[in-house]
């Protein structure tokens, strides 16, 4: 047997030889067209890209100091290419000629990010520049001392800091620091600046130099207590980084040191083997011990698929499907096909989710439960427009596929399911079938999946205005119960319930009562609009969930916290006003702490401490940022609330805080969710989202509609700052009855 110590010179030969060849050999760039180009990308693997037309005499120098990143970003796992545009090519990256003073870097066939050459004027400049944009989560960039505390009190009794000074972005300070993150930026949060002042803040002697601290907090238990900061002083590379951190991970030393003098070689091999030995037991044992720094995660969802990831889950409950198996599995038979990328967090978070749907679902439908990885099969998930990740499809015979757009959860995603078992709009025959259907009897078993259920009144000649409402049914199909009843009894209906045809019957379930909505001439968008409008409640409970719905409504919300379910005296106190017209420029709800924890954390924005409950305010959430709270010493009543409404129209009560005007901006284009989400809700023909995509016709036929809406909204609806903001337009539209009300108080 080959000693181990032949073992260690052996790989010393090996290394030396690897770095001769490294100098003889380093790696061209690659060049190719950009349809051959765009064929090599591959899931989550990072690629940087120039663009140039293949005679232009002035990039020469920025070529070979792209020459020279090459095999550096290679060891990164980081591919370059030089891409050869024509003058044929019409993409958007061989267009303008402005655009191809630009290198893109893309993960996969995501464009993460745009540098303009002139930014990565060196080897250095090129490396750091793609590194910082790659390792946003792992190094934070901050520019005030106030930046820097609130993540130094964020770490303590969690884990330490490396914290560095650069000149300027593209150093090649910049550049070791961005490589020693890439190599520890999951064991220690790096946090990096341009600015002096914070340097100066900190104390530090010859702050025209590069600085690198390293910040001991992971032992701070006391949140009082600083920090205590080392200065590395050795100049700021890369080797030395890396030795530094080594030496802030040893321990202090705290035992006698024992030295063992042995004269012979023998032994000295002996005692190596027998504790290398001793080493690997103890390593077989902690296989599963990890150091609790890697747990670590800056984003919840992907630090809880990390600490679950050998949970094995029952995935032979659905069926994995292929590019070889997809077409013939979706032809013969109805399923469900969870498009998902194994090596993103929400995708692997969602999978837990859709098992959970699985196993409810299990021996009791009809309905296939099937997945494709597009991590190993992007051509499958192009052709089937799977452009995100993750996304559920239900595919029928004979029909579009149904694109499910609800929150990412088990009982959402199982009302999507159970409601698309029926055809949208139903084809109600009879006058008795018809009040079957609105009482809830027809369909008693989806009832807790849709608590209202919409039927179509028209008679037999109102062609156009059933064609459009069965375009509008399945529109809405996963989302809501549709029917349409268009027999020559029809009067029957409309005269007992008092509509006018054509019109639209609303069956409120819970509330036990029909009411009529007329809709002539109105096109497939207005209809989906009613019918949308007509599943937002009046007076809601606001749950994580639920919000979004109701923030797009653009008003002010005015909120009832509770400990707890309300007393019904509250509840029948804002339905009178909202009977009335008071509430018309606001959004009534209320919220449960016992039921969304959360709301302990917005009351104690407002008031710095927990309020006594029950308690009202009125916050704007679009603009301004005001929150009013109702005098808590006053009872709840209609009066009451009706006169401190009329105080805030007028201006005369001042807002108990203000909350502050922040942006919230993504790290990269490629993680601006929001706008991904406002782009998909403005192809909808309503402002309002429903929670399902129809994908037929009717997107093409109203495409220019769409288009329209999407170059006025340019900000996501969800968004909760508008910067300006008029006090007096909160009760405009409630304006006429104020002044009506006003003689009486």
């Amino acid at each position: 047997m080959m000693s181990s110590s032949f073992n260690i010179y052996r790989v010393g030969i090996f290394f030396i030889m690897m770095c001769i060849f490294y100098k003889s050999a380093v790696d061209s760039l690659s060049e190719l067209s950009p349809q051959k180009y765009f064929s090599t990308l591959q899931p989550g693997k990072a690629s940087l890209a120039y663009f140039c037309q293949a005679d232009s005499p002035r990039t020469s120098i920025f070529l070979e100091e792209l020459n020279e990143a090459v095999k550096p970003l290679q060891d990164f796992g980081i591919s370059v290419a030089k891409v050869n545009c024509v003058k044929e090519e019409t993409s958007r990256y061989c267009g303008k000629e402005k655009d191809l003073m630009k290198v893109y870097l893309f993960r996969g066939n995501i464009l993460l990010r745009e540098f303009p050459t002139d930014t990565l004027f060196d080897v250095n400049a090129i490396i750091a520049h793609v590194l910082f944009a790659l390792l946003f989560n792992e190094v934070k960039y901050i520019t005030t001392l106030e930046d820097l505390q609130n993540i130094e009190n964020s770490l303590k009794g969690k884990a330490n800091i490396a914290f560095s000074y650069v000149r300027a972005i593209g150093t090649p300070e910049h550049r070791a620091v961005m490589e020693a993150a890439f190599v520890y930026g999951t064991t220690y949060q790096f946090v990096l600046t341009t600015e002096i002042a914070l340097l100066e803040s900190i104390g530090t002697e010859a702050i025209e130099n590069a600085h690198f601290y390293f910040f001991h907090c992971k032992q701070v238990l006391d949140l009082t207590q600083q920090c205590r900061r080392t200065l590395m002083e050795q100049p700021l590379a890369t080797l030395n980084i890396h030795r530094f951190i080594k030496t802030m991970e040893a321990p202090l030393l705290g035992a006698p040191v024992e030295f063992l003098v042995l004269h012979d070689t023998e032994l000295i091999i002996s005692r190596v083997e027998g504790n290398t030995h001793i080493e690997e037991m103890q390593e077989d044992e902690d296989e599963d011990v990890q150091s609790p720094d890697m747990d670590i995660q800056d984003d919840e969802v992907a630090e809880t698929v990390y600490r679950h990831r050998k949970t094995q889950l029952p995935l032979e409950l659905t069926v994995e499907l292929t590019e070889a198996t997809f077409n013939a599995t979706v032809v013969a038979s109805d399923s469900i096909v969870l498009f998902y990328a194994g090596w993103q967090a929400v995708s692997m978070a969602f999978l837990q989710s859709y098992i959970d749907l699985a196993i409810k679902l299990k021996g009791t439908s009809t309905m296939l439960l099937t997945r494709v990885n597009c991590a190993d099969w992007s051509d499958l998930c192009t052709k089937q427009n799977v452009t995100e990740f993750p996304v559920v499809k239900m595919y029928k015979e004979g029909k579009h596929p149904v694109s499910y757009a609800g929150m990412l959860g088990t009982e959402d995603l199982l009302k999507f399911i159970l409601l698309n078992r029926i055809s949208c709009p139903v084809n109600i025959t009879s006058v008795q079938e018809a009040e079957e259907y609105l009482s809830g009897e027809l369909y008693k078993d989806l009832i807790p999946y849709s608590s209202v259920s919409v039927l179509g009144l028209f008679s037999p000649n109102m062609t156009t205005a059933k064609e459009d409402f069965t375009k509008a049914g399945n529109y809405l199909r996963g989302c809501v119960i549709t029917g349409i009843y268009s027999e020559e009894d029809v009067l029957i209906l409309s005269n007992k319930y008092g509509a006018t045809l054509p019109a639209l019957l609303l069956a409120r379930h819970k509330e036990g009562k029909v009411e009529s909505i007329p809709f002539a001439n109105s096109r497939v968008q207005d209809i989906v609009q009613i019918v949308t409008n007509a599943l937002l409640e009046t007076f809601p409970e606001i749950t994580v969930e639920n919000l979004p719905v109701y923030l797009r409504l653009q008003k002010p919300l005015l909120i009832l916290f509770s400990d707890g379910s309300i007393n019904p005296q509250y509840t029948k106190a804002i339905l009178t006003l909202v009977k009335e017209k008071h509430l018309d420029s606001l959004t009534p709800c209320w919220l449960n702490l016992k039921n969304t924890p959360a709301g302990r954390g917005i009351l104690q924005t407002y008031f710095n401490a927990l309020p006594p409950l029950p308690l009202i305010v009125v916050v704007n959430l679009h603009s301004g940022g005001q929150v009013f709270a109702f005098p808590s010493e006053q009872a709840i009543t209609e009066q009451n609330l009706l006169l401190w409404l009329k105080k805030l129209e007028a201006g005369l009560e001042s807002p108990i805080t203000i909350l502050p005007a922040q942006e919230w901006k993504p790290p990269l284009p490629a993680y601006d969710f929001l706008s991904m989400m406002d782009a998909a809700a403005s192809q909808h023909p309503t402002r309002k989202e429903p929670e399902c995509t129809k994908e037929t016709n009717m997107q093409k036929n109203d495409k220019k509609q769409h288009e329209d809406k999407s170059t006025i909204r340019k900000e996501p609806v969800e968004t909760l700052r508008i910067k300006h903001w008029n006090r007096s337009n909160w009760f405009k539209e409630g304006d006429k009855s104020f002044r009506h009300d006003n003689k009486e108080l």
